[in-house]
């Protein structure tokens, strides 16, 4: 963990997924109900287990009936969680590197989600999250995600039990 002005939280993930939840919900402003679709990450051995996380974790949110309309692989190699973040961005990282047989630079492009309040917060979070890398990187892309909330494995309770990682330290227990 980093220390600065914020704390950031580093997570380098293999098996994330992304989760929909489609279900009624009842408009602040208007008072109608209406269909509402929602998507949730979810670090998961598989997409079974996401699905399952994901009816445990709904059950206890939402009143009523709703369904997990699809889990896909999410395609992000970290995931950095920001305290104070209420938002989730998805931005774009190129890496510099060296090809040694032809002397020609190459980027790699990775994904990366990360937790801010705004565009930009979200630019310099990754600018500080990345501030140690010893090889050049560029920003390509920083943009708004449609993920709401991201459910990761609570290590210190084995792999079975999850944790929302909503940046407020709430745990989900059976």
């Amino acid at each position: 963990m980093i220390f600065r002005l914020r704390s950031i939280q580093r997570k380098t993930m293999q098996n994330l997924f992304e989760c929909r939840v489609k279900y009624e919900k009842i408009d602040e402003q208007s008072g109608w109900k209406k269909k509402v679709t929602e998507t949730y990450l979810v670090d998961a051995v598989s997409h079974g287990e996401a699905e399952a996380c994901v009816y445990k974790v709904m059950e206890a949110l939402i009143r009523g009936e709703f369904i997990v309309t699809g889990v896909k692989k999410a395609n992000y190699t970290e995931v950095i969680l920001v305290n104070g973040g209420d938002r989730y961005y998805r931005s774009k990282i190129g890496f510099v590197t060296l090809d040694e047989g032809t002397g020609k630079e190459k980027i790699a492009s990775n994904q990366v989600l990360v937790t801010a309040n705004n565009v930009r917060e979200a630019y310099d979070n990754i600018q500080e999250y990345f501030a140690d890398m010893l090889c050049d990187y560029n920003i390509c892309s920083v943009a708004e995600s449609p993920v709401l909330d991201f459910f990761q494995y609570d290590l210190s309770e084995g792999v079975t039990k999850m944790a929302i990682a909503d940046n407020k330290s709430k745990a989900f227990k059976d």
